[in-house]
């Protein structure tokens, strides 16, 4: 194969295969980079979080722990990972799909890759019989919906999923529209947000209130005007 050289030769040097392999192991070793995978072998040990549910829907809690693989550990590419989930509750009722949802979100834990894609299967499913707000107004279409938000809240805690929370500017913002709808409404403030607030279709809480005739959400700051 011949290669037509376009530009004027200024400098040339011979390079032996002796000073080739000399370079190259003067080179940095490349990190053997572990990524999540369905036959990594489980740790001794697994760091765990349990998280508490308690539904107006039965007077047992659920008690979800979720534990996690660290990979690459003491290293630039150390992360943190789900790798198994349990459920408990003294309620006997939930315990085989209880056991069946462990199993299979433990497996797609496993598999690796994204598995942010559960949180919103799981906010997905709606409970036949209607569903139920939890403290603060935020509505909750079924109990597997809120075990939803456990592993959002657990995936937000170990930096996979980021937080949308409102920013300084915008909570400031929420504050005055709250203290400015208190002040012409001082009676009507029930829990975190106003009694005859609204569900937000954006962040499913109870808190839209009628401020200036736009509606504005008091919790993440979603407004329309008329």
């Amino acid at each position: 194969m011949s290669i037509k050289i376009e530009q004027k030769i200024i400098k040339s040097e011979v390079v032996d295969k002796a000073s080739q392999q000399q370079e190259a192991a003067s080179e940095p070793p490349k990190a053997d980079v572990i990524h999540m995978h369905e036959n990594l072998a489980r740790p001794e040990s697994l760091q765990g979080i349990t998280y508490k549910i308690k539904t107006p829907l039965s007077e047992h809690a659920l008690y979800v722990t979720v534990n996690d693989i660290v990979l690459n550990p003491g290293t630039e590419h150390e992360l943190r990972r789900p790798f198994e989930i349990f459920i408990n509750s003294k309620n006997m009722e939930q315990f085989q799909w209880i056991i069946a949802l462990t199993r299979i979100l433990s497996a797609v834990f496993r598999k690796g890759g994204d598995v942010t894609f559960l949180v919103d299967e799981l906010h997905s499913v709606f409970d036949p019989q209607g569903g139920y707000f939890k403290k603060g107004g935020r509505y909750t279409p079924s109990i597997v919906a809120e075990i939803g938000d456990v592993i959002e809240q657990h995936m937000k805690t170990i930096g996979m999923i980021d937080s949308a929370e409102p920013d300084q500017q915008q909570q400031t913002f929420l504050q005055e529209k709250r203290a400015e709808y208190e002040r012409r409404q001082p009676a009507e403030t029930d829990d975190d947000y106003p009694r005859s607030a609204i569900l937000c279709k954006k962040c499913q809480t109870r808190a839209v209130v009628n401020l200036d005739n736009c509606l504005t959400c008091l919790n993440c700051g979603e407004s329309k005007c008329s």
